[in-house]
């Protein structure tokens, strides 16, 4: 991709509102643009990130059995007056009325949604165990989305939900979906805690969340300094030893990159989802549901990936493998190189962004750092016949021959 004919811009400065450090950098770097508070344009950049987060999560479920899906946004009043949460889920739905004075809402989440066709499909014990997950916009009304995608009124969210004959059952595959939701962060080079956490308005009898350690992060959580165990604060009160080795608890900032429910039978109940059993007996599918926010995950790895200049992208979810900086390309002879470069880079199939603009040396070098793409390539005058390498978030710089390189990053 050529950068002048990219559809974005980097800015000089902050948003004036801006308060996290996602917040500023994505905006300033050019991957995102607000259309109205708390609802968010992905750019032809942040789509390619957003992209490779998807298929990370994709992969991840699918290894674990699930089946995609995909599940209407408009939901009729009555399935959630089953479960009555109509009037009652926090932030409280967005209600549409349509020509035929029937009331629906913009999904939030979509529990409601899946055990209805739960009770239509799932008849017998043989029908069980079965996961489905989506990735789908949600709508959440949110009094005040702060932090840029951090916390919005729209975005997509992956949502997997599992059907179970009993809570064993359940326990067993719900311990398979903490496992997948680690590797999940663990492949977007994040360090993930488990952490016991409140149902909220989704409900259930047990619930986790995912954190990522950050400074920037709204939540407080209690972590054990010996292992890999915490407790949101809002339920840990008072709490001081860790539950599995007694070791001290420490109060850390953390974003909550994810959330886990057991359901147990509350959906299934409500709604008449049942299934029958090995002696013939009618009983109530136990449920489980997990979620994962793609652009609040989006976010978090710039929260945790940055430096002063700009972002640091892990090289599972950058936009482009590379970044080609041609500098000096009104010399015939570098202009030349450089597209020589590009076109074999694209050749090798290597993803590049080629920043081919007129501009001064100073703005294009500040605009590669700010958008953080983790291979520099630079080619000018000082350069020769080779090309200048250097890796973001490090000094190095060395001199490589467009061959080198592509082994280099192959």
């Amino acid at each position: 991709m050529r950068q002048s004919q990219l559809f974005t811009k980097t800015l000089r400065s902050n948003p004036k509102d801006a308060q996290t450090i996602s917040h500023k950098l994505l905006v300033r770097a050019g991957y995102i643009n607000q259309l109205t508070s708390g609802v968010w344009s992905l750019l032809p950049l942040g789509w390619r990130v957003y992209k490779k987060i998807e298929n990370i999560i994709r992969e991840e479920m699918n290894a674990i059995d699930g089946q995609e899906v995909f599940l209407p946004t408009l939901q009729p009043k009555e399935l959630w007056q089953e479960t009555g949460r109509w009037e009652t889920i926090d932030p409280p739905l967005f209600k549409v009325k349509d020509r035929h004075d029937k009331w629906l809402c913009l999904g939030p989440t979509h529990e409601e949604v899946i055990t209805d066709l739960a009770r239509q499909y799932i008849q017998s014990y043989k029908d069980l165990p079965l996961a489905v997950y989506q990735i789908q916009n949600k709508f959440r009304n949110e009094m005040r989305p702060t932090g840029g995608l951090l916390r919005t009124r729209e975005f997509v969210m992956k949502d997997l939900y599992s059907f179970h004959t009993c809570e064993e059952d359940l326990d067993e595959y719900y311990q398979k979906v903490v496992e997948a939701y680690h590797n999940i962060y663990k492949r977007c080079q994040l360090k993930s805690i488990a952490v016991e956490a409140s149902s909220g308005s989704i409900g259930g009898t047990s619930s986790h969340e995912f954190m990522i350690l950050a400074d920037s992060g709204e939540d407080k959580i209690l972590v054990c300094e010996k292992k890999d165990w915490g407790i949101n604060l809002e339920i840990g009160r008072g709490q001081n030893k860790c539950l599995l080795c007694g070791g001290k608890l420490e109060l850390k900032n953390a974003i909550e990159a994810g959330h886990t429910f057991k359901l147990g039978t509350l959906y299934s109940q409500k709604m008449g989802a049942n299934f029958m059993d090995k002696d013939g007996k009618q009983k109530p599918i136990v449920m489980g549901c997990y979620g994962i926010g793609l652009q609040r995950l989006m976010a978090t790895i710039v929260e945790v990936h940055h430096d002063e200049f700009g972002i640091i992208w892990p090289k599972s979810v950058t936009p482009y493998d590379v970044h080609l900086v041609g500098l000096d390309l009104e010399d015939k002879k570098v202009e030349k190189l450089a597209e020589e470069v590009y076109q074999k880079l694209i050749k090798a199939k290597i993803e590049v962004l080629y920043d081919d603009r007129l501009e001064s040396a100073g703005v294009k070098l500040k605009d590669a750092d700010l958008i953080g793409i983790p291979v520099r390539l630079v080619v000018s005058q000082k350069t020769g016949k080779k090309v200048e390498y250097k890796e973001r978030g490090s000094k190095k710089i060395g001199l490589l021959t467009i061959n080198e390189v592509i082994d280099k990053i192959k």
